[in-house]
């Protein structure tokens, strides 16, 4: 009953959004992006660089506006929703350009951010009409680890501890999850409920979650989000609960540790997923989803697997595509989705390509199935900060395509030859990974400098993308 009256209330809600949707998409004043991404895709790094050159709009040279010397300038401005924390680009930006020029903090809670964006519009009709018009973008920053949480809102207690512990059986988190299982063996969770027991059991479980996120293969698929990244909960007793074996009947009887548990599941749903979906994604108009390929082909098969059925999981709980008045108004959509393969510049130019036909290839059946939703799609890979130089070196009587930077904990550049990314990431096992350790680096001193704003590949060709419709 109070599930079903909690969907009633969010698709409620859903029309309030939609309806206010379709009013500011006529209006023509406001477009809200969602910036997607699990740990370490870099979406502080991305929303930094993208306020930054909006704002100095001196190395935007494929965004339409600009070439075509529509473009005014750009402000930063109040966000509409004063209970959402403000995105943190001075900071960010401190760090990225300061005497020890530094990646910023990860993402930790939502963020929002308004930047006005100033144009002559390009169409002889609008030129006529008004001559100047405003966009107001409207971006949106969460932790990864939270939208892993969503798929949960389609799942009982019982269906997602099976799945849970089936996952948790699997290498390489059987033995991570060790400690964890070997205390789940010890009690019945048809006992009287125990405070204490409870909260012991899902430490255990919170500290298998901090360890595969920390394991060599940097595991993502890691539920519930907020055990990782709590936030403002953090030692609330909604994040005191485990994957339990199943209930005999399909349900723990009251008043037992099972029941409590799957009690504290079905509040986490509510107080905790739903509202986080209804306040802030389902009123998103475009989406960017940035992806760390690197990182996972250099843990081989199991990296690569678990960011597909990361991505995957993340991305079925979005409304995309393109839709009437009258869809619009049960609920917000996404009408233009950009895959981008992040850290570019950790890699040789020519390999570029390579970099974006696996990120293709990996997310091949969720671009299908947006693009027949009626989103549209595309893919690139790109860098928001451009931190390296390519460079030709001669080895062995052969020109090699290598590239130049700080690595990380390093104080001087190397020039480094990161090998040649795989053709498919199909059969990428263990032994074949090995060929690849693709290198991270630190931002090298001196961004920013030049006022241009900060150097980055393909960051003009991701906003033309996304917002370029929009300023035409």
């Amino acid at each position: 009953m109070a599930d079903w009256l909690a969907r009633i209330e969010e698709g409620g809600a859903r029309v309030v959004d939609g309806a206010a949707q379709v009013a500011a998409r006529l209006a023509g004043g406001t477009l809200r992006l969602g910036v997607t991404g699990l740990r370490r895709a870099g979406k502080t790094v991305f929303i930094t660089s993208a306020l930054n050159n909006l704002l100095l709009a001196g190395r935007l040279p494929f965004l339409d506006v600009l070439a075509q010397g529509r473009y005014i300038g750009a402000q930063l401005r109040p966000q509409p929703d004063g209970a959402i924390p403000r995105f943190d680009y001075e900071n960010h930006l401190a760090a990225l350009t300061g005497p020890a020029p530094a990646w910023p903090q990860a993402t930790r809670a939502v963020s929002e951010i308004r930047i006005a964006l100033r144009y002559r519009p390009g169409g002889l009709v609008r030129r006529r009409l008004g001559g100047v018009a405003t966009l107001n973008l409207d971006i949106i920053d969460y932790p990864g680890e939270w939208l892993l949480d969503l798929p949960m809102l389609r799942q009982e207690f019982g269906d997602w501890s099976v799945q849970t512990l089936e996952l948790a059986s699997t290498r390489p988190r059987h033995d991570l999850a060790r400690p964890w299982l070997e205390a789940l063996d010890t009690i019945d969770p048809a006992m009287a409920a125990d405070e204490s027991t409870a909260r012991r059991l899902a430490a255990l479980y919170t500290q298998f979650l901090l360890q595969c996120r920390a394991s060599r293969i940097g595991l993502s698929l890691l539920q519930p989000g907020r055990f990782l990244e709590p936030g403002e909960m953090e030692g609330a007793p909604i994040l005191t609960f485990c994957p339990l074996p199943p209930a005999p009947d399909g349900r723990w009887r009251n008043g037992s540790l099972g029941a409590l548990m799957q009690d504290r599941f079905e509040g986490y749903k509510d107080k905790v997923i739903r509202r986080f979906f209804r306040d802030h994604f389902a009123r998103i108009d475009r989406q960017i989803v940035l992806v760390d390929l690197l990182s996972a082909i250099n843990a081989g098969e199991p990296g690569m697997e678990d960011l597909r059925r990361s991505l995957s999981a993340t991305l079925e709980s979005f409304r995309h595509g393109m839709g009437g008045w009258l869809d619009w108004l049960g609920g917000a959509r996404v009408d233009r989705v950009l895959f981008a393969a992040t850290k570019a510049d950790h890699v040789a130019a020519p390999q570029h390509a390579t970099l974006t036909g696996l990120l293709e290839t990996l997310m091949a059946d969720r671009l299908r199935h947006i693009r027949f939703e009626g989103a549209a799609v595309k893919s690139l890979s790109l860098a928001a900060v451009k931190c390296t130089d390519n460079v030709l070196t001669e080895h062995e009587g052969r020109q090699l395509a290598c590239i130049q930077g700080i690595p990380l904990g390093r104080t001087e550049p190397l020039v480094l030859f990161p090998g040649e990314l795989p053709d498919s990431h199909l059969g990428l096992g263990d032994a074949v990974a090995d060929r690849f350790r693709f290198t991270d680096f630190q931002p090298p001193p001196g961004l920013g400098r030049d006022g241009r704003g900060l150097p980055n590949i393909r960051l003009d060709q991701a906003l033309e993308f996304l917002i370029g419709d929009r300023l035409a």
